[in-house]
């Protein structure tokens, strides 16, 4: 079983190891597929956000690896600050296996937590299997973001997709 926590700074060699991983892979699952960042920048990055009360990132876990990342960052502008943006990343091995659904399932309960209420998420439109998690998981697109991202240079488009958490606002 996969367990979910918050992430550490200790984690920092562990999240550039697999944001390596899956940015290297063949379906252009990240933006970049250059070095997420150095792991002394990820720690860095980790020790603000546990001090930061409008962000998050959590580690899903399994048999003492990190096998999943999730972030999350609430809107900076005051208009918009009942919504926060999530990142998820699943480490291939994992796959299929409920990773990202518990993943998700941690990033309702923080919105929860913060007054969230509503996630959003930007997902490139090739990328079917995420995009059959978040709807299942009740995400709807949005819109398209066309060319909204260079990755490698190259501009790609984006799929806009968010779960309203309370729908009556």
């Amino acid at each position: 079983m996969t367990g979910i926590r918050a992430a550490e700074p200790s984690d920092a060699q562990a999240l550039v190891e697999l944001a390596g991983e899956v940015g290297s892979e063949e379906g252009a699952w990240l933006l970049t597929t250059a070095e997420w960042r150095s792991v002394a920048e990820e720690r860095r990055y980790l020790r603000a956000v546990r001090r930061h009360p409008d962000a998050a990132v959590y580690v899903a876990e399994d048999k003492g690896q990190i096998v999943g990342r999730l972030s999350l960052a609430r809107d900076v502008h005051p208009s918009s600050k009942h919504v926060a943006d999530l990142g998820l990343m699943v480490a291939a091995s994992h796959r299929r296996r409920g990773v990202g659904r518990a993943l998700l399932e941690q990033a309702v309960e923080w919105a929860d937590g913060a007054g969230i209420q509503k996630l959003e998420l930007h997902v490139f439109p090739w990328n079917t299997p995420a995009l059959a998690l978040y709807e299942s998981f009740g995400f709807e697109r949005e819109g398209l973001r066309k060319g909204h991202y260079l990755r490698d240079g190259i501009p790609v488009d984006a799929i806009l997709m968010a779960l309203r958490l309370n729908p009556s606002s």
